[in-house]
């Protein structure tokens, strides 16, 4: 059974057009449920988020994302930014959920709000590569619109500094993934999550103001 049935469920739902349920005629009932099935799962998820929060009190939570988007899509993969010290606008913790309702995980990262960025952001923010890194910490980039992951080693850190100096790659990520549908308990989740915010520190702390 897994830990997180709510996320599991809803998962699979990702890309669906939602219609408000006055408005849906003949699918009014199937509405309701994905509503339900919606709020259930993000509250699952943000439970989550505030337990991991309440290890790091000097850190604080944003509001996690909706259930859909603008254009009424849903979105199972909620995220939720943790902020330490400093603006809105520097990096920051993100959680962010991933994968499928058969493999899915949260994954730990360091990155910003593209709605409250500034001019500055962007160049904090690639500082990451300057730590060195090794698994399991990795790098997530956006190149020619395509966004991958790429190993973190020497040799992508290397390439990914020359990347972004030539302007082939705008932004890099540094992420920590745990797997929830594995987990065997929420201790073992928040653990690894620790985990997680140990490895990402050095890499955190890099953007902070020189």
């Amino acid at each position: 059974m897994s830990l997180f049935p709510a996320i599991k469920a809803y998962l699979p739902y990702q890309g669906t057009k939602y219609i408000a349920p006055e408005k849906a005629k003949d699918l009014r009932e199937v509405m309701l449920d994905l509503k339900s099935k919606g709020q259930v799962a993000r509250k699952e998820f943000m439970d989550l988020a505030k337990d991991f929060q309440m290890l790091y009190p000097n850190l604080s939570l944003e509001r996690a994302s909706q259930w859909m988007n603008q254009a009424q899509i849903l979105r199972p993969h909620f995220w939720n930014y943790v902020k330490g010290y400093g603006e809105i606008t520097e990096p920051m913790f993100a959680l962010r959920l991933y994968g499928t309702a058969e493999d899915f995980g949260v994954s730990l990262e360091v990155s910003f709000m593209e709605r409250k960025k500034d001019e500055y952001s962007l160049s904090k923010q690639n500082r990451i590569l300057q730590v060195p890194i090794k698994e399991p910490v990795y790098y997530f980039a956006q190149e020619k619109g395509v966004s991958q992951r790429f190993d973190g080693t020497e040799d992508n850190r290397q390439l990914l500094i020359k990347k972004v100096q030539e302007g082939q790659i705008r932004k890099v990520l540094a992420k920590y993934d745990i797997n929830l549908s594995r987990a065997n308990s929420k201790e073992e989740v928040l653990s690894d999550l620790q985990e997680a915010m140990s490895a990402l520190i050095p890499f955190y702390e890099a953007t902070r103001p020189l």
